[in-house]
């Protein structure tokens, strides 16, 4: 009894450790020298898996998931990113320095449904976050198939 219990404990912790999104590990984005990255990311948490709300920088716009990022290559220069669900938003202005930014992605707890919270993170703690996230993969549009 004491071993099936072990065992499924086990299991539950190395399923509960992936990615939760589907996609590869972190990599770094390539960048021309008159473009920044902005990385947007969302550590994992059970209790915030079910929100996806829009996040926006400069004129593109993702959807990350609970252990997911988006790298956003945007030209240099100040930029806004926010994010949005019908009963709050939230956004951060970006400055020009440096090229490389973190954003961490956060869900906190609402009357309704949960508020997002764009947070901007210090290169030396969001290297160590961000490593267990994996790359949002774009949704599939099938109604574009031939």
């Amino acid at each position: 009894m004491k071993r099936s219990l072990l065992t499924i404990a086990v299991a539950t912790s190395i399923i509960a450790s992936g990615c939760a999104v589907q996609g590869k590990p972190f990599e770094k984005a390539a960048l021309r020298s008159n473009d920044q990255v902005i990385y947007v990311y969302r550590p994992y948490s059970y209790f915030e898996s079910l929100l996806r709300p829009s996040v926006t920088c400069g004129e593109e716009t993702a959807r990350i998931g609970p252990g997911g990022y988006h790298a956003f290559v945007v030209p240099a220069g100040k930029v806004m990113c926010s994010v949005e669900t019908t009963e709050t938003a939230d956004e951060v202005e970006i400055p020009a320095d440096p090229r490389v930014h973190y954003i961490r992605e956060e869900i906190g707890i609402g009357v309704l449904t949960g508020h997002p919270h764009l947070n901007p993170i210090d290169h030396d703690l969001a290297q160590s976050e961000i490593q267990s996230c994996c790359v949002e993969q774009p949704a599939v549009d099938l109604s574009q198939s031939p």
